[in-house]
């Protein structure tokens, strides 16, 4: 009798890694499934469509394309809650910014274990490479992830096994340990001659991760986030506003979100319903979102502030329509900011 066939599920990000650990597993004959985790601050295909200088780039879920070359099923699991305590509170700690990589693997690698004991599949694969990732792919940190995400030696990393203890699915004989690999380090130059090798030409390209949370500017707008409300919370709303527009905080109670072209004035008019708003009438300029509560003095200011980013910057006066979040407008008119009155500080 031959033995039956061995399922895996693969962790995909949308990278050249996790297509390549699938492709290796894939080639001695497992049946690989792919799982995608969607926690909100993937970098990838948000901003690509708004932004006129990012429009160029490809407009896809790399996860989902990964899958198609790969010929897999993937599977998009939201899970934007129970991520939220990775985010806040992990227990690892984070990195150079507010990245919570080790905690967040093993919360995707345990979301995974969960996904394998009720779908009945035999094991995990990743496409993490040993000292690629300065927290979460050391040597020492690798069997952190295995042991504390419950997976075990039900974790494979084809990239790198031969680096590691065999697991078991290479003990048992479902797969060959000989035909894994032993990359290592940061370089990416086996990763791109293996890729040339199956046919791979078209993939995404490694640029710090692909989380805005290893982005130091997008982190200081979430730690603002989280002190201007006094909690360290956020929704998905939240996730998405700090991707967009030029963030201003003058006074500690409110913020100005303010469009820095066409794209992001359309993306943001979605949101005037939850916001109060500014928006020149006399002249070109940008929408701009007021986050907080404001006084009327405050909102004179912020007018001022607005002003200085539409095309009547240097104008005696500006009008813009101020309207409130319950949808009661009004025209100011006020003098623009000068340029010298508007610290770096205020920027977010």
């Amino acid at each position: 009798m031959s033995s039956p066939q061995r399922k895996a599920v693969a962790l995909i990000s949308g990278g050249l890694d996790s297509l390549l650990a699938a492709k290796v597993i894939m080639e001695q004959g497992i049946h690989v499934e792919g799982i995608n985790f969607f926690t909100g601050f993937c970098v990838e295909g948000h901003t690509h469509a708004i932004r006129k200088k990012d429009r160029a780039k490809p407009k896809r879920n790399n996860a989902l394309w990964v899958a198609e070359q790969l010929g897999i099923k993937l599977h998009i699991v939201d899970v934007i809650e129970e991520y939220k305590d990775v985010v806040i509170n992990p227990k690892h700690g984070y990195g150079k910014n507010l990245n919570p990589c080790l905690d967040c693997k093993g919360f995707m690698v345990r979301k995974a274990q969960e996904w394998i004991e009720a779908n009945n599949f035999d094991f995990i694969i990743t496409g993490e490479v040993m000292g690629q990732r300065p927290m979460s792919q050391r040597k020492d940190t690798m069997p952190v992830v295995a042991r504390e995400s419950g997976a075990g030696d039900l974790l494979l990393r084809p990239l790198c096994a031969k680096h590691m203890s065999p697991t078991k699915p290479e003990t048992e004989g479902w797969v060959d340990r000989e035909q894994l690999l032993d990359f290592s380090g940061r370089t990416r130059k086996p990763q791109m001659a293996l890729a040339e090798k199956y046919g791979f030409t078209d993939y995404a390209q490694p640029a710090g991760g692909c989380c805005f949370l290893t982005d130091a500017q997008y982190s200081k707008k979430i730690s603002d986030l989280w002190e201007s409300r006094g909690n360290r919370d956020y929704e998905l709303d939240d996730i998405m506003m700090l991707k967009v527009g030029r963030h201003i905080r003058p006074r500690p109670h409110f913020k100005l979100i303010i469009g820095r072209e066409e794209g992001e004035n359309n993306f943001l008019s979605g949101y005037r319903k939850s916001f109060a708003s500014l928006k020149p009438t006399s002249h070109a300029g940008p929408l701009v979102l007021l986050d907080g509560e404001l006084t009327a003095e405050d909102i004179e200011f912020a007018a001022r502030i607005a002003a200085r980013y539409s095309q009547g910057r240097d104008a005696e006066k500006v009008a813009l329509e101020y309207t409130s979040k319950d949808g009661v407008a009004k025209i100011l008119e006020v003098v623009p900011m000068p340029q010298s009155e508007i610290p770096p500080a205020w920027h977010i």
